[in-house]
C-alpha cells in the first residue's frame, strides 16, 4: 500500500508541475500581446469629433520592435477623414515596418518606405483601428496621424503653416492635441504671428481655440512686420521673431477687452505682506496693488511658508455678472522681490450661490493654469468655455518663494445668450479658398501581403482544453490516493506515508526567494497548501 502511495504521489507531483508549467504557457503570449499593443504609439489626444496621434519619439527616431494600435471614431453617422502630416517609415516592403488602416469592411495599406501615400483618407465609416508597426531599422520618424468627421472636410494636420496657403482669408478646422507638437511659432496675437509658424499652435497660443478641443480657425495674411515678441500665453512659449514678408492675424469674437475696475476695493486676499525696508518704514504689499496696470509692488501674500495654513487667494468683484474670457498675470515686477506665481486655479461665483472650481473640459478635474517663469513679464490663459461670473478668485496652487501677483480680467459684457458656462460647440461656416494638395481617396486600396502574426486565439484554446483534462486527471488520481491513503491506516504506517509521500512534494517546490508566486507546503498535520510572495531578490 505504501508502493501504492507513494507512486500516487509521484503522479500527482507530475500533474501539479505541468499545471503550472501550462498556465505560465498560456499567460505568457497574453501578457506580451498586452505589452505590444501600445508600446509603440506616441503623442494622443482625442476629442468627440477630432484628434491627433504620433508614433513613439516622434519627430524623433521610432524604436524598433514595437506595436502601436488604437481604435479611433468619431459620432455615428458621420464618416472619418484621416490625413497624414507625415510618413517616414524605413521599409520598403512594409514586411515588418508599416502603418495601416482598418474598419469592419475595409481595409488601407499599409503604407511604409516611399510608396505614394495619399495625405487624405475619407472613408465610408466612423470608426477605424490605427495599426503601426516596427521591426528593426536604423533611421524613420514615424507617422503624424489627425483625423476629424466629416463635419470638418477643411481640416489640416499640426505641422501645416502660414506660408502654405496664398489667399489672404482662409478658414481651416484644426483638430484636438497640436500644443505639443514639435514646430516653432513666433510672435503674439496683437501683433500677428511670422507666417513660417505652425498655423494650429499658434491659434492655441492665441487663444482662438483649446488644445484639447481644437476648432474653426479664421485667419487673415497681412504685410510682415520687422520683429516679433515671443511671450508665453495657454501654456504655449512662442519666441522673438525677425523680419518677414508676410504675417497672420486670427480674427475673434471681439471679446477680449480688459475688465475695469472702478476702485481698489473691489480687489481682496486672503492675507497681505508687510514688508520693513533697512530704515524701518514698513509697505503693505495689498490687494489694491494687484492691478497689472499699476506701478509698483504688486499683491504679495502674509504667508511666505511652502506649506501654507490655508489656501491663500486674490479675489476680484466685477461688480456684476461678466463673460471672462482670459486672464493676464505677472509676479512682483520688483526686480529685487524675486517673487511669482508659477501655477493656478481660478474658482468663481455670483450673488449667493458658492464657489465653484473651473473645470477641464475632458476630465472634469480642476484646471491648473500655467502662470509666470519669472517676476517681470506678463503671462496670458485663455477660458474656454468662458467663465460667466461677478465674483472671480485666483488660488496659486505652486509659487517661487513668495505668492505675489498682479492680474487683469480680459472679456465683455453679458450678451444675451452668453451667459451660459456649458460649451455649445456651433457649426463652422467652413470656407475653402484653396484647392486641396490631393484628392480624397474613398476606394479600397489593396492590401499587399501582411506579415504572418500569431493568432492567440488558436493557441490559448487548446491550451485550456489541455489544462482541464490535466485538472480532471489530477482530480481522479489524488481521489485514489486518498482512498488508499485510508485504507493504509490499518496496514501501513502513517509516519511511513508522510515521510515517502509528502517529502517527494515538497522538494520540487523548495521555496527560493523570489519576487515571484511560489508554491510551498506547512510541516503542520493538516498540510495545507498555500502560496506566498517573497519579494526579496532571487538567490541561488
Amino acid at each position: 500500500m505504501v508502493a501504492g502511495a507513494r507512486g500516487g504521489c509521484a503522479l500527482a507531483g507530475v500533474a501539479q508541475r505541468g499545471l503550472l508549467a501550462l498556465l505560465l504557457v498560456v499567460s505568457a503570449p497574453l501578457r506580451l500581446r498586452a505589452e505590444e499593443l501600445g508600446d509603440g504609439c506616441g503623442h494622443i489626444v482625442t476629442y468627440k469629433d477630432s484628434g491627433t496621434m504620433t508614433s513613439k519619439n516622434y519627430p524623433g527616431t521610432y524604436p524598433n520592435h514595437t506595436v502601436c494600435e488604437k481604435t479611433i471614431t468619431v459620432p455615428k453617422g458621420k464618416r472619418l477623414i484621416l490625413r497624414l502630416g507625415d510618413l517616414d517609415i524605413e521599409s520598403q516592403t512594409c514586411a515588418s515596418d508599416y502603418l495601416l488602416f482598418t474598419s469592419n469592411s475595409d481595409q488601407y495599406g499599409p503604407y511604409c518606405g516611399s510608396m505614394n501615400v495619399p495625405k487624405e483618407l475619407l472613408l465610408n465609416t466612423s470608426e477605424v483601428t490605427v495599426r503601426f508597426q516596427s521591426g528593426s531599422h536604423i533611421s524613420g520618424r514615424g507617422f503624424l496621424l489627425t483625423y476629424a468627421s466629416s463635419d470638418h472636410p477643411d481640416l489640416i494636420t499640426c505641422l501645416e503653416r502660414a506660408n502654405h496657403y496664398l489667399m489672404t482669408e482662409y478658414s481651416k478646422f484644426c483638430p484636438a492635441g497640436c500644443k505639443d507638437i514639435a514646430g516653432d511659432i513666433s510672435g503674439n496675437v496683437v501683433d500677428g504671428y511670422r507666417d513660417t509658424s505652425l498655423l494650429c499652435k499658434a491659434a492655441i497660443h492665441a487663444g482662438i481655440i483649446a488644445d484639447e478641443l481644437g476648432g474653426q480657425i479664421n485667419v487673415l495674411q497681412r504685410k510682415g512686420i520687422s520683429r516679433y515678441e515671443g511671450v508665453l500665453a495657454n501654456g504655449v512659449l512662442s519666441r522673438d521673431g525677425s523680419l518677414s514678408e508676410k504675417r497672420f492675424l486670427f480674427t475673434s469674437n471681439g471679446c477680449s477687452r480688459s475688465l475695469s475696475l472702478d476702485s481698489d476695493s473691489q480687489i481682496t486676499a486672503s492675507s497681505s505682506w508687510k514688508w520693513v525696508s533697512e530704515i524701518g518704514e514698513q509697505i503693505l504689499w495689498s490687494p489694491g496693488q494687484a492691478r497689472l496696470q499699476n506701478q509698483g509692488p504688486s499683491w504679495a501674500s502674509g504667508d511666505s511658508s511652502k506649506n501654507h495654513r490655508q489656501r491663500e487667494w486674490l479675489e476680484i468683484d466685477l461688480g456684476e455678472k461678466k463673460k471672462i474670457t482670459g486672464i493676464r498675470t505677472t509676479g512682483s515686477t520688483q526686480s529685487n522681490f524675486n517673487f511669482y506665481v508659477k501655477s493656478f486655479v481660478m474658482n468663481f461665483k455670483n450673488n449667493n450661490s458658492k464657489w465653484r472650481t473651473y473645470k477641464g473640459i475632458g476630465n472634469n478635474e480642476e484646471k491648473v493654469f500655467q502662470g509666470n517663469f519669472n517676476f517681470r513679464d506678463p503671462v496670458r490663459n485663455n477660458f474656454i468655455p468662458p467663465i460667466v461670473a461677478r465674483y472671480v478668485r485666483v488660488v496659486p496652487k505652486k509659487w517661487h518663494q513668495r505668492i505675489a501677483l498682479k492680474v487683469e480680467l480680459i472679456g465683455c459684457q453679458i450678451t444675451q445668450g452668453n451667459d451660459s458656462l456649458v460649451w455649445r460647440k456651433t457649426s463652422p461656416n467652413s470656407v475653402d479658398s484653396t484647392k486641396r494638395e490631393d484628392e480624397a481617396i474613398t476606394k479600397i486600396i489593396p492590401s499587399e501581403e501582411m506579415p504572418a502574426r500569431i493568432n492567440v486565439t488558436m493557441v490559448a484554446v487548446p491550451l485550456v482544453l489541455g489544462l482541464l483534462v490535466l485538472l480532471t486527471a489530477g482530480m481522479g488520481i489524488f481521489a485514489a490516493f486518498r482512498k488508499r491513503k485510508k485504507k493504509g491506516h490499518t496496514n501501513g504506517s502513517a509516519k511511513a506515508q508522510k515521510t515517502d509521500c509528502w517529502k517527494q512534494i515538497k522538494y520540487p517546490f523548495a521555496r527560493h526567494q523570489s519576487a515571484e508566486f511560489t508554491i510551498s507546503y506547512d510541516n503542520e498535520k493538516e498540510m495545507t497548501q498555500k502560496l506566498d510572495l517573497i519579494t526579496s531578490d532571487m538567490v541561488d
